[in-house]
């Protein structure tokens, strides 16, 4: 009879609680990501923002804003909410390293597109091996039961 390899050495107990743990901390990623608020405000205290996974949740304006020109005002609106937006952002990333990992954090690619590609190259290769090594085993199968 022929040995399974490693797959015979797998503790599947190991794996379901591990699989087990890793849904329990993604469902708790889910719940604190729909509370993280991004917030700024510009360095004269006339525009804050608040930025949530649905966009913007909260612009005020102080009183004194209206002072403004329209361009200024616009201006200041733009920056502060693009604030607000990094700054949900870097929430979100913090959140995802607390889960995931500084190493396997999923948010690292969207920084660097090239080492995504790189890791969907090697997973690809791998791929190819493991069905080149499959069908490499049901070609010997087949010869054996001379089918």
């Amino acid at each position: 009879m022929q040995e399974f390899g490693d797959f015979a050495n797998i503790d599947i107990d190991k794996l379901l609680k591990t699989a087990d743990n890793q849904f329990a901390r993604v469902e708790e990623l889910q719940k604190t990501m729909a509370d993280l608020v991004g917030r700024a405000e510009d360095e004269d205290g006339l525009v804050s923002a608040g930025f949530t996974a649905a966009g913007l949740t909260e612009l005020e304006l102080h009183p004194k804003a209206m002072r403004l020109s329209s361009g200024e005002l616009s201006e200041k609106i733009k920056q502060v909410v693009r604030a607000a937006s990094d700054d949900l952002q870097r929430q979100i990333n913090s959140a995802m390293n607390d889960v995931f990992g500084e190493e396997d954090n999923p948010m690292r690619f969207v920084d660097d597109p090239d080492a995504a590609l790189e890791q969907v190259r090697s997973a690809e290769a791998a791929y190819n091996r493991t069905f080149e090594d499959v069908m490499g085993e049901l070609d010997r199968i087949r010869r054996r039961l001379d089918l």
